[in-house]
């Protein structure tokens, strides 16, 4: 059972640096290099310095933009920038956002969790991750020595038990409020009541917890505790190091929800929609063709009406200008199962995983992976191929929450970029201290 523990928690003195807006940002990963200058610029002490600081001239790239962070945090801390709340406290955080016309409101809980290396309890990745982005983490978490950025959990709780918590947590109170670029308001309510804060952990601590955002931190955060324990010797078990920050939220939230990342592709350049049928003939029927760009919408109405069962997928070959809509036949289900034997059933029916292993690895025959820019809109496919002189584009369904667990119990990983939870988890509301106090 996950153990979930209320922490005191660090945040911005209002006080100091005006509004909580001008000092949060996205998580790292999505920050652009144009992003980052703007949040720069946005405040001195904006989160950006200590999630994604700048190399500048003269830097050693691997060894200052790390130390620098590290030594932002511990000068924010002492010049009252950063404070440390009094008691232990769980962050009740709800963000509202608008979506396809409609306006939702996610909402869950921050707290620290305490880590189970994947396999060995009840805190579940379902997607590969990279040793890149593990390593950068790595240095960050040693140069300042805390979680900046929460790892996002959700968990089960078809009964909506929590959600009648949090409405409790949060009645009559006040909210400390930020808004972002993307229109999205993000709400805290620090919790101390310790009575309201045993009710709130019990509900995920009774379940599984699936990792839906931060795979790279969590395992990051395993590999800190592991090198700090290597060094000190076995850790106390109450150090804040054998816990991560954790965002908590329900998987039957109505605000859970779950972007398509599409594909686009430089490789093979002068692929074209009559040599692709060709080669997905084996495992595939056309159900849909389309001649221009521009009809990227009525490709993706096919791939939304399609069965599910089915494993729709639309490609654009910029050679010809043409939409290919598929979908798998039972040769093809056939196929995936050989290719993939010991996957649960429902990574072969994601349309990620066909993709990558049917399409991609088996069928087009391409040594290696394509290099591939990884968008959610519709418009973001159409720019990237509008400017490209070749290539092609693959549209993807999202997958489910049900698939998502199904994978996950069964131990398995989708491939990466299966997932965009949106909206994403602001850095820079509350900071976990891995240093004991």
């Amino acid at each position: 059972m996950p153990e979930i523990q209320p922490f005191r928690g660090i945040r911005y003195d209002l006080g100091q640096v005006g509004s909580l807006s001008d000092v949060v940002a996205p998580p790292y990963d999505v920050i652009s290099p144009e992003e980052q200058n703007r949040l720069y610029e946005r405040h001195p002490t904006n989160v950006v310095r200590l999630i994604l600081n700048r190399v500048e001239p003269g830097d050693d790239p691997l060894v200052d933009p790390y130390r620098r962070a590290g030594q932002f945090f511990r000068d924010w801390q002492r010049q009252g920038v950063l404070f440390t709340e009094p008691d232990p406290a769980l962050y009740v955080y709800e963000q509202e956002f608008s979506y396809q016309g409609e306006t939702y409101r996610r909402r869950g809980f921050l707290a620290r969790v305490r880590l189970e290396p994947f396999g060995q309890g009840d805190i579940y990745p379902h997607e590969e991750t990279m040793p890149g982005p593990k390593a950068d983490r790595l240095r960050l978490m040693q140069a300042t020595r805390a979680n900046l950025s929460p790892v996002f959990g959700m968990y089960p709780d078809p009964e909506g038990r929590s959600a009648e918590l949090l409405e409790r947590a949060v009645s009559g109170r006040t909210p400390l409020v930020a808004q972002d670029d993307l229109g999205v308001v993000h709400r805290l309510w620090p919790v101390v009541d310790p009575d309201l804060i045993a009710s709130l952990a019990a509900v995920p601590s009774a379940q599984a917890v699936f990792i839906a955002d931060g795979h790279h931190r969590y395992e990051t955060a395993c590999e800190y505790r592991r090198l700090l324990e290597a060094e000190q010797g076995p850790l106390p078990p109450q150090h804040p190091a054998n816990y991560v920050l954790m965002m908590l939220v329900s998987m039957h939230d109505p605000g859970m929800v779950v972007f398509p990342t599409h594909r686009v592709m430089s490789q093979p350049q002068q692929l074209t929609a009559a040599e692709l049928e060709r080669q997905l003939a084996s495992c595939f029927q056309i159900t849909g063709r389309y001649q221009g760009l521009e009809r990227i919408e009525e490709a993706w109405q096919e791939l939304l009406t399609a069965p599910e069962d089915q494993v729709p997928l639309a490609f654009y070959t910029r050679a010809d200008d043409a939409w290919l809509v598929v979908q798998l036949t039972t040769q093809g289900r056939e196929r995936m199962e050989q290719l993939a034997p010991d996957a649960a059933p429902a990574w072969r029916r994601l349309g990620v995983s066909v993709l990558q292993r049917l399409v991609i690895e088996d069928l087009l025959h391409l040594p290696e992976k394509p290099p591939t820019t990884y968008v959610h809109q519709l418009q973001e496919v159409q720019q990237e191929m509008s400017s490209a002189r070749e290539g092609w584009a693959a549209l993807v369904l999202p997958p489910g929450m049900d698939a998502i667990r199904e994978i996950s119990q069964a131990g398995g990983r989708m491939p990466p970029k299966s997932t965009y939870f949106y909206p994403k988890l602001l850095s820079g509301l509350v900071f976990h201290s891995l240093e004991n106090n």
